[in-house]
């Protein structure tokens, strides 16, 4: 199995178990963010034997959405009406997936558009990729999303939109190295050769707020 194939069936994996967090409905008021985090980890066990994470697991609620992946805020109790992402990243068989979704308990009109808003958003940033891949640079990337946020009527929450992606260990994401992100100040073409000779792979996020209303919402998944 070549590489992307391999990346595209660990990510098969990770939407599934999503699909599995809403059919079991996981997602309740009145549990706290490290209660639902506990719940996802022992269905990921359940359904595919995972103990291995490349990265910390997260569950954001309410205000929490607001922060990006590298804060670490107080837990939070989900309520009525509330706003909330997941973004996970197992390990299948040494191959990392990294999924991100916005879920929304209730009908609040303005949360439920924001959901709706970086699904969307991440489909129209994809195609862009897709269309100007042979020259686009991460800079250049990310200041197109930063605008795609304006578009869609909310601010920009992150200081990148994306990260290189591959085979665990992770594509060795170096320190903090901007050359390995979707980032105002990684002025290479996305489109380039790693050290293994082959194409390197992108995992695009969207991470939308409000920060009057204090929601964000997350979207992420391999970008190919």
């Amino acid at each position: 199995m070549n590489k992307i194939n391999a990346l595209q069936k660990a990510e098969e994996k990770a939407i599934r178990l999503f699909q599995e967090i809403e059919i079991r409905e996981l997602i309740q008021p009145g549990i706290t963010e490290k209660d639902l985090n506990t719940s996802i980890y022992e269905l990921a066990f359940e359904l595919f034997g995972i103990k291995k994470y490349w990265h910390k697991r997260i569950v954001r609620a309410g205000k929490n959405t607001l922060l990006p992946y590298r804060e670490n805020p107080p837990d939070l109790v989900l309520h009525e009406d509330d706003i909330l992402f997941l973004d996970f990243g197992p390990v299948f068989e040494e191959w990392e997936a990294d999924v991100g979704r916005t879920f929304v308990i209730g009908n609040d009109p303005r949360k439920l558009k924001l959901a709706n808003d970086i699904e969307l958003a991440w489909k129209e940033g994809k195609e862009y990729f897709l269309k100007h891949q042979e020259k686009i640079t991460g800079a250049e990337f990310y200041h197109y999303t930063e605008k795609l946020a304006e578009k869609y009527g909310w601010k920009y929450g992150n200081e990148h939109c994306g990260h290189l992606i591959g085979n665990f260990p992770h594509e060795r994401i170096e320190g903090e190295e901007t050359i390995n992100y979707i980032h105002p100040e990684n002025n290479l073409p996305m489109k380039r050769k790693g050290k293994d000779g082959k194409y390197l792979n992108w995992i695009y996020e969207v991470h939308f707020i409000d920060e009057q209303e204090e929601i964000g919402g997350f979207f992420e998944q391999l970008m190919v």
